[in-house]
Protein backbone atom coordinates (compact mmCIF):
# COMPACT_ATOMS: atom_id res chain seq x y z
CA UNK A 1 0.00 0.00 0.00
CA UNK A 2 1.16 3.74 -1.05
CA UNK A 3 2.60 5.93 1.94
CA UNK A 4 0.11 8.58 2.46
CA UNK A 5 0.79 9.13 5.79
CA UNK A 6 1.80 12.82 4.79
CA UNK A 7 -1.95 13.54 4.45
CA UNK A 8 -2.87 12.64 8.23
CA UNK A 9 -0.30 14.76 10.18
CA UNK A 10 -1.92 18.29 11.30
CA UNK A 11 -1.75 21.84 10.15
CA UNK A 12 -2.82 25.29 11.41
CA UNK A 13 -5.28 28.20 8.72
CA UNK A 14 -4.50 30.96 10.75
CA UNK A 15 -5.61 30.44 13.94
CA UNK A 16 -7.86 27.18 13.04
CA UNK A 17 -5.79 23.75 13.46
CA UNK A 18 -6.98 21.31 10.93
CA UNK A 19 -6.25 17.32 12.07
CA UNK A 20 -5.50 16.70 8.63
CA UNK A 21 -4.59 18.01 4.86
CA UNK A 22 -7.84 16.27 3.73
CA UNK A 23 -10.01 19.50 2.22
CA UNK A 24 -13.18 18.92 0.79
CA UNK A 25 -13.14 21.05 -2.37
CA UNK A 26 -16.11 23.91 -3.06
CA UNK A 27 -18.78 21.84 -4.90
CA UNK A 28 -22.05 22.75 -6.37
CA UNK A 29 -24.55 20.44 -5.48
CA UNK A 30 -27.95 22.69 -6.23
CA UNK A 31 -29.93 21.32 -2.79
CA UNK A 32 -31.03 24.94 -1.49
CA UNK A 33 -34.28 25.52 -2.45
CA UNK A 34 -35.25 29.26 -2.15
CA UNK A 35 -31.53 29.98 -1.95
CA UNK A 36 -31.73 28.92 1.48
CA UNK A 37 -29.51 26.28 3.09
CA UNK A 38 -31.62 23.39 5.08
CA UNK A 39 -31.22 20.43 7.49
CA UNK A 40 -30.31 18.35 4.00
CA UNK A 41 -27.47 20.41 3.74
CA UNK A 42 -26.27 20.12 7.43
CA UNK A 43 -26.54 16.24 7.29
CA UNK A 44 -24.36 16.25 3.75
CA UNK A 45 -21.68 18.06 5.29
CA UNK A 46 -21.83 16.92 8.96
CA UNK A 47 -21.62 13.33 7.06
CA UNK A 48 -17.84 14.75 5.52
CA UNK A 49 -16.55 15.93 8.76
CA UNK A 50 -13.54 13.75 9.33
CA UNK A 51 -11.86 15.97 6.11
CA UNK A 52 -9.30 18.73 7.48
CA UNK A 53 -11.54 21.51 6.29
CA UNK A 54 -15.04 21.47 4.32
CA UNK A 55 -15.47 24.28 1.89
CA UNK A 56 -19.22 24.45 0.78
CA UNK A 57 -20.48 25.35 -1.97
CA UNK A 58 -20.39 28.68 -3.47
CA UNK A 59 -23.14 30.83 -1.41
CA UNK A 60 -24.25 34.17 -3.12
CA UNK A 61 -23.33 37.51 -1.60
CA UNK A 62 -25.78 39.27 -3.64
CA UNK A 63 -29.78 38.46 -4.51
CA UNK A 64 -30.50 37.98 -7.91
CA UNK A 65 -27.10 36.86 -9.05
CA UNK A 66 -27.73 32.76 -9.36
CA UNK A 67 -26.00 30.97 -11.81
CA UNK A 68 -27.45 27.38 -10.86
CA UNK A 69 -31.17 27.99 -9.87
CA UNK A 70 -30.92 26.51 -6.02
CA UNK A 71 -27.57 27.50 -4.91
CA UNK A 72 -27.50 29.15 -1.51
CA UNK A 73 -27.10 32.47 -0.24
CA UNK A 74 -25.39 34.78 2.52
CA UNK A 75 -26.79 37.98 2.33
CA UNK A 76 -30.30 37.69 4.73
CA UNK A 77 -31.14 36.25 8.13
CA UNK A 78 -32.87 33.30 7.34
CA UNK A 79 -29.59 32.33 5.52
CA UNK A 80 -27.58 33.00 8.04
CA UNK A 81 -29.95 30.67 10.32
CA UNK A 82 -30.23 28.02 8.05
CA UNK A 83 -26.37 27.66 7.75
CA UNK A 84 -26.13 27.59 11.73
CA UNK A 85 -27.87 24.33 11.14
CA UNK A 86 -24.47 22.82 9.20
CA UNK A 87 -21.94 24.42 11.11
CA UNK A 88 -23.46 23.15 14.12
CA UNK A 89 -23.60 19.54 12.80
CA UNK A 90 -19.91 19.82 11.24
CA UNK A 91 -18.65 21.20 14.59
CA UNK A 92 -20.81 18.38 16.78
CA UNK A 93 -18.83 16.15 14.51
CA UNK A 94 -15.79 17.65 15.13
CA UNK A 95 -15.32 19.43 11.61
CA UNK A 96 -13.93 22.84 10.68
CA UNK A 97 -15.32 24.40 7.69
CA UNK A 98 -15.32 27.81 5.55
CA UNK A 99 -17.94 29.16 3.81
CA UNK A 100 -17.01 30.14 0.00
CA UNK A 101 -18.48 33.29 -0.70
CA UNK A 102 -18.90 34.28 -4.41
CA UNK A 103 -20.78 36.85 -6.97
CA UNK A 104 -21.22 34.56 -10.64
CA UNK A 105 -21.11 38.02 -12.43
CA UNK A 106 -22.05 37.58 -16.25
CA UNK A 107 -22.63 33.64 -15.10
CA UNK A 108 -26.02 34.58 -13.97
CA UNK A 109 -28.66 34.40 -16.58
CA UNK A 110 -31.80 36.53 -16.36
CA UNK A 111 -34.02 33.60 -16.46
CA UNK A 112 -32.63 32.42 -13.40
CA UNK A 113 -32.77 35.97 -11.59
CA UNK A 114 -36.35 37.51 -12.12
CA UNK A 115 -34.90 39.05 -15.01
CA UNK A 116 -32.33 41.17 -13.72
CA UNK A 117 -29.42 41.82 -16.05
CA UNK A 118 -26.27 39.62 -15.66
CA UNK A 119 -23.24 42.10 -14.75
CA UNK A 120 -19.70 41.75 -15.59
CA UNK A 121 -16.52 43.94 -15.79
CA UNK A 122 -17.04 44.06 -19.07
CA UNK A 123 -20.01 43.75 -22.07
CA UNK A 124 -18.86 39.68 -23.04
CA UNK A 125 -20.93 37.24 -23.20
CA UNK A 126 -20.16 34.05 -22.13
CA UNK A 127 -19.65 31.10 -25.33
CA UNK A 128 -22.20 28.71 -24.09
CA UNK A 129 -25.53 27.79 -22.75
CA UNK A 130 -27.21 26.93 -19.29
CA UNK A 131 -29.78 25.48 -17.88
CA UNK A 132 -33.00 27.65 -17.51
CA UNK A 133 -36.78 27.23 -16.04
CA UNK A 134 -37.08 27.69 -19.85
CA UNK A 135 -34.39 25.08 -20.60
CA UNK A 136 -31.44 25.40 -22.17
CA UNK A 137 -30.48 29.40 -23.13
CA UNK A 138 -27.85 30.75 -24.15
CA UNK A 139 -25.86 33.07 -22.12
CA UNK A 140 -26.82 36.87 -22.16
CA UNK A 141 -24.55 39.78 -22.69
CA UNK A 142 -24.22 41.43 -19.45
CA UNK A 143 -24.43 45.06 -18.72
CA UNK A 144 -20.43 46.76 -17.93
CA UNK A 145 -20.36 47.33 -14.09
CA UNK A 146 -19.99 50.94 -12.84
CA UNK A 147 -17.36 51.86 -10.20
CA UNK A 148 -20.19 52.92 -7.87
CA UNK A 149 -21.52 49.36 -8.64
CA UNK A 150 -18.06 47.64 -7.97
CA UNK A 151 -17.78 49.00 -4.97
CA UNK A 152 -21.68 48.22 -3.52
CA UNK A 153 -20.38 44.59 -4.75
CA UNK A 154 -17.27 45.58 -2.18
CA UNK A 155 -19.43 45.79 0.34
CA UNK A 156 -21.30 42.82 -0.59
CA UNK A 157 -18.47 40.73 -0.21
CA UNK A 158 -17.67 42.30 3.46
CA UNK A 159 -21.03 41.66 4.36
CA UNK A 160 -21.22 38.05 3.44
CA UNK A 161 -17.78 37.24 5.31
CA UNK A 162 -19.19 38.82 8.60
CA UNK A 163 -22.66 36.89 7.77
CA UNK A 164 -20.65 33.72 7.57
CA UNK A 165 -19.04 34.19 10.98
CA UNK A 166 -22.40 34.99 12.34
CA UNK A 167 -23.19 31.91 10.93
CA UNK A 168 -21.00 29.78 13.04
CA UNK A 169 -18.16 29.05 10.29
CA UNK A 170 -14.68 28.88 10.45
CA UNK A 171 -13.64 31.50 8.33
CA UNK A 172 -14.78 32.28 4.45
CA UNK A 173 -12.98 31.21 0.98
CA UNK A 174 -13.26 33.83 -1.70
CA UNK A 175 -14.06 32.56 -5.10
CA UNK A 176 -11.66 33.89 -7.62
CA UNK A 177 -11.91 31.26 -9.90
CA UNK A 178 -13.66 29.44 -12.72
CA UNK A 179 -14.98 31.87 -14.28
CA UNK A 180 -17.21 34.07 -12.05
CA UNK A 181 -16.76 37.70 -11.28
CA UNK A 182 -13.41 38.44 -9.34
CA UNK A 183 -12.06 35.98 -12.58
CA UNK A 184 -13.35 38.13 -14.85
CA UNK A 185 -11.82 40.85 -13.66
CA UNK A 186 -8.77 38.66 -13.28
CA UNK A 187 -8.47 37.73 -16.81
CA UNK A 188 -7.90 39.37 -19.57
CA UNK A 189 -10.07 37.46 -22.13
CA UNK A 190 -13.07 38.65 -20.10
CA UNK A 191 -11.96 42.18 -19.11
CA UNK A 192 -11.20 45.02 -21.44
CA UNK A 193 -12.33 48.08 -19.80
CA UNK A 194 -9.79 51.19 -20.26
CA UNK A 195 -10.51 52.47 -16.66
CA UNK A 196 -8.10 51.74 -13.21
CA UNK A 197 -9.71 47.85 -13.63
CA UNK A 198 -8.87 46.80 -16.39
CA UNK A 199 -5.55 46.60 -18.92
CA UNK A 200 -2.21 45.64 -16.76
CA UNK A 201 -2.11 42.97 -14.33
CA UNK A 202 -2.03 45.27 -11.39
CA UNK A 203 -5.49 47.14 -12.21
CA UNK A 204 -7.14 43.36 -13.37
CA UNK A 205 -6.44 42.78 -9.69
CA UNK A 206 -7.78 45.89 -7.95
CA UNK A 207 -11.27 44.65 -7.44
CA UNK A 208 -10.05 41.28 -5.80
CA UNK A 209 -7.48 43.57 -3.50
CA UNK A 210 -10.43 45.42 -2.41
CA UNK A 211 -12.32 42.35 -2.04
CA UNK A 212 -10.26 40.94 0.36
CA UNK A 213 -9.46 43.99 1.76
CA UNK A 214 -13.22 44.93 2.96
CA UNK A 215 -13.21 41.07 4.09
CA UNK A 216 -9.97 40.66 6.05
CA UNK A 217 -10.57 44.18 7.78
CA UNK A 218 -13.88 42.82 8.94
CA UNK A 219 -13.33 39.27 10.14
CA UNK A 220 -9.48 38.88 9.90
CA UNK A 221 -7.13 37.72 7.57
CA UNK A 222 -6.24 34.34 9.30
CA UNK A 223 -10.14 33.63 8.54
CA UNK A 224 -9.75 34.15 4.90
CA UNK A 225 -8.97 32.04 1.84
CA UNK A 226 -8.77 32.39 -1.50
CA UNK A 227 -9.16 30.23 -4.52
CA UNK A 228 -7.79 30.89 -7.97
CA UNK A 229 -7.52 29.04 -11.55
CA UNK A 230 -5.19 30.10 -13.57
CA UNK A 231 -5.72 28.03 -16.37
CA UNK A 232 -9.20 26.74 -16.32
CA UNK A 233 -11.36 28.09 -19.58
CA UNK A 234 -14.70 27.35 -18.36
CA UNK A 235 -17.40 29.87 -18.43
CA UNK A 236 -15.31 31.15 -21.80
CA UNK A 237 -11.75 32.16 -19.74
CA UNK A 238 -9.03 32.57 -20.84
CA UNK A 239 -5.69 34.66 -19.88
CA UNK A 240 -3.07 35.73 -22.63
CA UNK A 241 0.32 34.59 -19.73
CA UNK A 242 -1.37 32.61 -17.19
CA UNK A 243 2.53 32.31 -15.65
CA UNK A 244 3.15 35.56 -15.54
CA UNK A 245 -0.60 36.08 -14.06
CA UNK A 246 0.26 33.52 -11.61
CA UNK A 247 3.35 34.90 -10.63
CA UNK A 248 2.25 38.14 -10.10
CA UNK A 249 -0.77 37.02 -8.04
CA UNK A 250 1.08 34.92 -5.67
CA UNK A 251 3.63 37.56 -4.84
CA UNK A 252 0.45 40.01 -4.74
CA UNK A 253 -1.46 38.16 -2.41
CA UNK A 254 1.56 37.28 0.11
CA UNK A 255 1.10 40.59 2.58
CA UNK A 256 -2.27 39.43 3.15
CA UNK A 257 -1.54 36.58 5.42
CA UNK A 258 -4.45 34.91 4.10
CA UNK A 259 -4.75 31.42 5.75
CA UNK A 260 -4.72 30.06 2.53
CA UNK A 261 -4.21 30.24 -1.55
CA UNK A 262 -6.05 27.68 -3.33
CA UNK A 263 -5.06 27.14 -6.46
CA UNK A 264 -6.32 24.86 -9.28
CA UNK A 265 -3.71 23.09 -11.15
CA UNK A 266 -5.32 22.57 -14.29
CA UNK A 267 -8.21 23.20 -17.09
CA UNK A 268 -11.28 21.45 -16.95
CA UNK A 269 -11.57 21.07 -20.55
CA UNK A 270 -7.48 20.29 -21.33
CA UNK A 271 -7.79 23.75 -23.58
CA UNK A 272 -4.65 25.79 -21.45
CA UNK A 273 -1.68 23.82 -20.06
CA UNK A 274 1.20 25.50 -17.80
CA UNK A 275 3.12 24.45 -14.67
CA UNK A 276 1.46 26.85 -12.16
CA UNK A 277 1.89 25.31 -9.26
CA UNK A 278 5.45 25.78 -8.91
CA UNK A 279 5.25 29.13 -9.60
CA UNK A 280 2.54 30.02 -6.87
CA UNK A 281 4.77 27.75 -4.73
CA UNK A 282 7.76 29.67 -5.44
CA UNK A 283 6.25 33.07 -5.07
CA UNK A 284 3.80 32.86 -2.17
CA UNK A 285 4.97 33.02 1.23
CA UNK A 286 1.82 31.45 2.98
CA UNK A 287 -0.36 27.80 3.10
CA UNK A 288 -0.82 26.49 -0.40
CA UNK A 289 -4.26 23.87 -1.55
CA UNK A 290 -4.25 22.73 -4.25
CA UNK A 291 -6.78 21.24 -6.33
CA UNK A 292 -8.08 19.06 -9.32
CA UNK A 293 -8.03 15.56 -9.93
CA UNK A 294 -5.13 14.28 -7.52
CA UNK A 295 -5.27 10.72 -6.54
CA UNK A 296 -4.21 10.03 -2.62
CA UNK A 297 -1.38 8.68 -3.30
CA UNK A 298 -0.36 11.84 -5.69
CA UNK A 299 -1.59 14.44 -2.99
CA UNK A 300 0.62 12.31 -0.13
CA UNK A 301 3.72 12.84 -2.31
CA UNK A 302 3.37 16.56 -3.24
CA UNK A 303 2.51 17.52 0.83
CA UNK A 304 5.36 15.27 1.61
CA UNK A 305 7.58 17.22 -0.74
CA UNK A 306 6.82 20.52 0.28
CA UNK A 307 5.04 20.82 -3.15
CA UNK A 308 1.94 22.08 -1.04
CA UNK A 309 0.46 22.41 2.45
CA UNK A 310 -3.20 20.39 1.68
CA UNK A 311 -5.21 19.02 -1.17
CA UNK A 312 -8.70 19.67 -1.66
CA UNK A 313 -10.73 16.69 -3.26
CA UNK A 314 -13.96 17.17 -4.85
CA UNK A 315 -15.72 13.90 -6.47
CA UNK A 316 -14.01 11.64 -3.72
CA UNK A 317 -16.00 13.32 -0.85
CA UNK A 318 -19.23 13.08 -2.69
CA UNK A 319 -19.12 8.95 -3.70
CA UNK A 320 -17.35 8.81 -0.13
CA UNK A 321 -18.14 10.84 2.61
CA UNK A 322 -15.51 8.71 4.73
CA UNK A 323 -13.02 9.27 2.28
CA UNK A 324 -9.91 9.98 4.30
CA UNK A 325 -10.86 6.43 6.28
CA UNK A 326 -11.22 4.48 3.69
CA UNK A 327 -7.74 6.20 2.31
CA UNK A 328 -6.12 4.93 5.52
CA UNK A 329 -7.66 1.27 5.32
CA UNK A 330 -6.67 1.01 1.85
CA UNK A 331 -10.47 0.38 0.82
CA UNK A 332 -11.96 1.53 -2.14
CA UNK A 333 -14.05 4.14 -2.48
CA UNK A 334 -17.59 4.35 -3.81
CA UNK A 335 -18.47 4.75 -7.26
CA UNK A 336 -20.33 8.23 -8.46
CA UNK A 337 -23.06 8.39 -9.66
CA UNK A 338 -23.11 11.36 -11.89
CA UNK A 339 -26.38 11.44 -12.86
CA UNK A 340 -27.31 12.81 -9.23
CA UNK A 341 -25.01 15.55 -8.68
CA UNK A 342 -27.17 18.39 -9.40
CA UNK A 343 -30.73 16.40 -8.72
CA UNK A 344 -32.93 17.69 -5.90
CA UNK A 345 -33.06 15.77 -2.63
CA UNK A 346 -31.34 12.69 -0.55
CA UNK A 347 -30.43 10.49 -3.99
CA UNK A 348 -26.81 11.20 -4.74
CA UNK A 349 -26.14 13.15 -1.74
CA UNK A 350 -26.74 12.24 1.61
CA UNK A 351 -27.19 8.11 0.77
CA UNK A 352 -23.65 7.06 0.34
CA UNK A 353 -22.90 4.54 2.57
CA UNK A 354 -19.48 5.00 4.92
CA UNK A 355 -16.99 1.83 4.79
CA UNK A 356 -18.83 -0.50 7.75
CA UNK A 357 -22.07 0.00 5.62
CA UNK A 358 -20.33 -0.88 2.53
CA UNK A 359 -18.74 -3.70 4.17
CA UNK A 360 -21.48 -5.42 5.81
Amino acid sequence: MSDTSSLFTPVSLGKTTLANRFVMAPLTRARAPGHLPNALMAEYYSQRASAGLLITECSMVTPGTSAFGDDPGIYSQQQIDGWKLTTEAVHKAGGKIFLQIWHAGRAAHPLLNGGNDAVAPSAIAIDDVTHTPQGKKPYTVPRELSKDEIAAIVDDFRRGAANAIAAGFDGVEVHGANGYLIDQFLRDSANQRSDEYGGSLENRARFLTEVLTAVCDEIGSDKVGLRLSPLNSFNSMKDSDPLAWMAFLAKHLTPFNLAYLHVMRADFFGQQHGEVLPIARSHYQGHLMVNMGYSAEEAAALVASEGADSVAFGKSFISTPDFPARVKAGVALNPLDESTLYSPGPKGYTDYPFMDAAAS
